[in-house]
């Protein structure tokens, strides 16, 4: 049986087949109160972040016993901050943990193609493999929340934050060239023909499901979800923000064993089944119809978007235009605005082109990318430049108060370190 230690399971790491299962069990690196750190642990998670170092195992030994000790401290701080956890019972809720192990899950089928290959890996079945992570997840969940704990009591003031600027502004980081700005977003989304048929096939399909046939069967059969077809459409304990707002709205209206009307979503056409509500979170089932766009659609869009510009150069409030009109879930309600952005650190390559050329006021011409097309507003620009206090007071208030909680926590662990048992082997 294969085993991933606790930072494996929350951030994706897989191990190298080489380690054998003998090599896993080679005793005791550390003891920290009742909790111990096996030797195992030390060497996975120091593989791990050698691999992302793109560190050498055969020909850089000296780098990769750096790490190694660096893991073990980090290791040892962990379960010190676990203890103290326990002490305070601290608690996670039973659904936090699920929610964790099933995006770790939903990660490893994506990495290894198929749950079959998932469970392949491990030796064992998906809720062998959930049960056998779920006291390290629950864990970390526990030293994540002690933290957030005690830095959440921990404020900062106007002079401190003064204090900091003064004796950190020289080596603090060069503000490089930002703009403010605000975009509104329009799908290429599926029309005549094709839409048709993909709605008929949906209608079709739920028909059969309402005539009594096996929903996860037909699920298997026809949905174009890749991520939830092969199980059945069922996507796992969802909470509100966890999908589309109108999969949402319909997915959290329905009652136990309950067949939805058809959703359309940008993802396409979904007929939805509760299977079980637990609180305010649901798990359900869905076959998804993707409605597939023509180019035809695309210079529709373009020419909507256009007439959208036109009617903002004329007069109309951007804003309200884009709390009309845009597609943007994330910035719709705020009228489009994106806010300040490092103009290097533009995700899409196409908004960085965009910006280029335009004046505070200005808005681009529609511009397409791998999400549909946008017009962008610059709202403001601002050239590279040092920080300040009168121009980034904000940001080196969140600067300021990072570090000062940082050294507070530090300054726990060294206090707790003095009232634990710790032995390094």
């Amino acid at each position: 049986m294969k085993t991933i230690g606790l930072f494996a399971v929350l951030f994706s790491f897989i191990l190298p087949h080489g380690l054998t299962a003998q090599e896993r069990l080679d005793g005791i690196a550390a003891i920290v109160g009742d909790e111990i750190i096996l030797h195992s642990e030390v060497n996975q998670f120091a593989i791990n972040l050698a691999l992302q170092m793109r560190i050498d195992l055969r020909n850089e030994p000296e780098k990769f016993e750096e790490l190694r000790k660096n893991t073990l401290d980090n290791l040892v701080t962990q379960k010190i901050l676990l203890t103290k956890a326990k002490d305070d019972t601290v608690t996670v809720e039973d659904e936090q943990v699920d929610q964790v192990l099933n995006d770790q899950i939903q990660q490893w089928i994506q990495q290894f193609g198929t749950e079959a290959k998932v469970e392949e890996y491990f030796g064992e079945p998906i809720g062998k493999i959930k049960n056998q992570f779920r006291d390290e997840v629950r864990d970390r969940l526990m030293v994540d929340r002690i933290q957030q704990l005690f830095a959440q009591k921990i404020n900062i003031t106007r002079p401190e934050v003064e204090e900091f600027y003064e004796a950190m502004k020289d080596s603090l980081p060069d503000i490089r060239e930002m703009v403010h700005i605000s975009a509104i977003l329009r799908e290429i989304r599926s029309g005549g023909a094709g839409r048709e048929a993909a709605h008929e096939k949906s209608r079709s399909i739920r028909e059969r499901i309402l005539a009594g046939e096996d929903f996860a069967e037909l699920a298997k059969a026809y949905s174009e979800d890749p991520g939830s077809a092969a199980r059945g459409g069922e996507l796992g304990m969802i909470q509100r923000g966890d999908f589309v707002r109108d999969f949402e709205e319909a997915a959290f209206k329905l009652s136990s064993g309950e067949i939805s009307e058809i959703v359309e979503t940008k993802f396409g056409l979904h007929i939805i089944q509760l299977i079980e509500r637990r609180g305010e979170k649901i798990n359900v089932r869905h076959i998804l119809i993707q409605l597939h766009s023509t180019e035809d659609d695309a210079a529709n869009t373009q020419e909507f978007l256009a007439a959208l510009r036109d009617s903002c150069l004329k007069g109309a409030q951007f804003s309200a235009i884009a709390k009309k009109y845009s597609h943007d879930e994330t910035s719709v309600e705020k009228g489009g605005d994106l806010g300040w952005f490092e103009v290097d650190q533009l995700q899409l390559p196409e908004f960085k082109q965009a910006v280029q050329g335009l004046v505070a006021g200005d808005i681009s011409p529609p511009f397409r990318t791998e999400f549909g097309y946008f017009i962008v507003r610059l709202n403001d620009r601002r050239d590279a430049g040092k920080l300040t206090l009168e121009k980034d007071w904000q940001q080196l208030e969140q600067i300021a108060l990072n570090q000062k909680r940082t050294q507070k926590v530090a300054g726990l662990v060294e206090e707790l370190r003095e009232k634990i048992y710790i032995e390094v082997k």
